[in-house]
Order: structure tokens, then sequence, then C-alpha cells
């Protein structure tokens, strides 16, 4: 060390964080052997806080804008001086680390594996994943710098980023689950579960330091064996509808269908040995165990005439075969 160097070590200066960058959320001042001298200032800028650790303790919490004279056991040159035995260095040692108060904005989130849930409409196992963005402050310093940081001397907003969203997931399925949205529904409830996952968050964040000042789900994206399952119950329910619409059950839908592919098989139903009064007396033919609906429809016209309109659909009648029977079954009324 020349002469001059050890001059310098020992005289006053200015301690602060000058440029703060946006990507760094807690920074430790460097000094040489910790020695801060007496007569030392310390400015504290807006968006910032500091820390004060002495002798190993948290002595000093600035969460204020401001100048501040520092007053430590290590005095210009004398300090040197006495310690001349220990290499130079004090056993008093004043260590200080700045802290971003600012807001920390858009911060993008995604799940990194798919979150499994109970649709309540489906009733089947839906997976989905599941992105958006956060924003964040450091509301407990202290319990951040302590029990999450600890003597690191830089931690970024990489690092909280991570830590955070991992918390995500967990609370994304329980809100799923109780709030019973369907599949089909999530994306026009993205706002009110945005909401409802930050109300669940609020918690576990606060006990790591943190606050979140905003979050949003911003989309998900089910898994292909999803869709598929998904797709295959939406069929069977909107047929369903469509064979109640008829007044007939998904069954006898189903084997409507049977004579329908037979008829184009085997050259119309003369060829598949069926003739068109099977297809008028479903409800007999069809379910051997005939149940209220169906006999609702034997002596419900308007029931009849929508089995007869199936009928036409599906292909297993003609347009002039609808007419006639039709026309037949109005003459009656």
């Amino acid at each position: 060390m020349g002469i001059g160097s050890f001059f310098r070590d020992q005289l006053s200066k200015i301690i602060e964080w000058k440029d703060q960058p946006s990507d760094i959320l807690v920074w430790k001042f460097p000094s040489v052997n910790d020695e801060i001298k007496n007569a030392s200032k310390l400015i504290v800028s807006p968006g910032q806080g500091a820390i004060l650790v002495y002798e190993g303790k948290v002595v000093d919490h600035l969460s204020e804008v401001g100048l501040f004279d520092l007053e430590t056991d290590n005095h210009p040159f004398l300090t040197t001086l006495l310690n001349l035995r220990t290499n130079f260095e004090s056993e008093h040692k004043l260590k200080i680390w700045f802290y971003r108060t600012a807001e920390t904005t858009n911060q993008g989130w995604g799940t990194p594996q798919m979150i499994k849930y109970m649709d309540p409409f489906y009733k089947i196992p839906v997976e989905l994943g599941a992105n958006g963005s956060f924003s964040f402050v450091i509301s407990n310093p202290l319990y951040l710098f302590s029990n999450v940081i600890g003597a690191k001397d830089t931690y970024t907003v990489a690092e909280a980023r991570q830590l955070l969203q991992n918390r995500f997931p967990e609370h994304l399925s329980s809100v799923l689950a109780q709030s019973s949205i369907s599949y089909q529904q999530i994306d026009a409830q993205l706002p009110a579960l945005s909401r409802l996952i930050k109300e669940q968050l609020t918690s576990e964040m606060n006990n790591l330091g943190f606050e979140l000042t905003d979050f949003k789900l911003n989309g998900t994206v089910f898994d292909q064996s999803t869709k598929e399952r998904i797709g295959k119950v939406a069929d069977i329910t909107a047929e369903t509808m469509a064979a109640g619409e008829g007044g007939l059950s998904y069954v006898e839908m189903e084997k409507l269908k049977a004579l329908r592919d037979a008829a184009r098989n085997e050259g119309g139903l003369a060829g598949a040995g069926l003739q068109f009064g099977v297809g008028m007396d479903l409800g007999k033919t069809f379910n051997a165990a005939k149940d209220e609906t169906s006999v609702k429809n034997d002596s419900d016209p308007v029931a009849r005439l929508k089995m007869l309109k199936s009928l036409l659909d599906e292909g297993i009648i003609t347009q002039e075969e609808f007419a006639a029977k039709k026309k037949e079954w109005l003459d009656k009324l």
C-alpha cells in the first residue's frame, strides 16, 4: 500500500448509491476492510433506503431521504496507527447496504409446469399452464435482509422474481378449485381470478418481506389431452341437448345415427331391413323400458313433430316422407 492510498483510506468520505441499476434490489457499499471513518456522510436518495450493520448487528435503518452524519469508533489516522499490529484493520466494522424502495413493475411470470384441477362443469381433470405479470415493493427490508438475503453483497430483481413466482402456481390452483370456474369460462374471468389470487398471495408475500402492488393473470394454455377430453365431452353434451330438443335421450340419438348410417351404407332403410314405422316409434323400439318422456312424446303432437324433424335432420327419412307424415299428424289435430 502506498503512502497516498494509506492517507486516502483514513479520510472521511461520501457514502451513496450512485446510478442505481433497475435490476438490483439490494447493494452493499464497498469499503476497504469495512472501515467507515468518523465524519463520513451518508446520502439516501429518492427510491432508496439504507441498513447499517455495526459489529455484526443491525444498528440502524434509514428509510427517509436525506444526508446523514456517521459516527463510529473509527477515527481518521488514529485507527490505522492504533491497529498497526493487526494489518491496519480496525476491530470496529460498519457495513452499509442500500435497498430499493421504488416499485419494481411489469415482471413477467409463468407456471413452470401444468396445473391440475377438476373442471366443475365437465367433471373431468383439466391441466393448464398460465402466465401474467406482477409488480412489487420491499415492504419489510429488515426481515428480507435478515431472513432472505443474508450477507450477500447484492440481491437482484431476477432473484426476487424467482422467489415470488414460485409461490404463484399453488395459489392459482387453489383459486380455480374454490371459484368453480369452468374451462370455457376462464378467459372471461381473468380479472376476477387475478384479484382472488392476489388476495391469497398477500400474506405469504408479506412473510418474505415483499408486497404485491399488482398481479395479473393474462392468459392460460391447456394441454392437448385436456383439449381432446373437453372436445369429446362438449360434443356429447351438445348432442344430448339436441336430442332433448327432439324428445330423445342421448342413447336414442346414437341409435338414430346408427339407423342413418345403415340407411346410407346399405342402400336405404329398405336395404337395411328397416321400415319407416320403426323410426316413427323410436320410444318403443329404442327403449324397452320406456320412461315418462317417451310416454309424453307419444301423446304430445309437438314432441312427435320434433322427433320427426330429428329423423329428417339425420337423413333417416327424406323431405317428401317428412312432409307426408307431418301433414298426416297435423290433419289429426
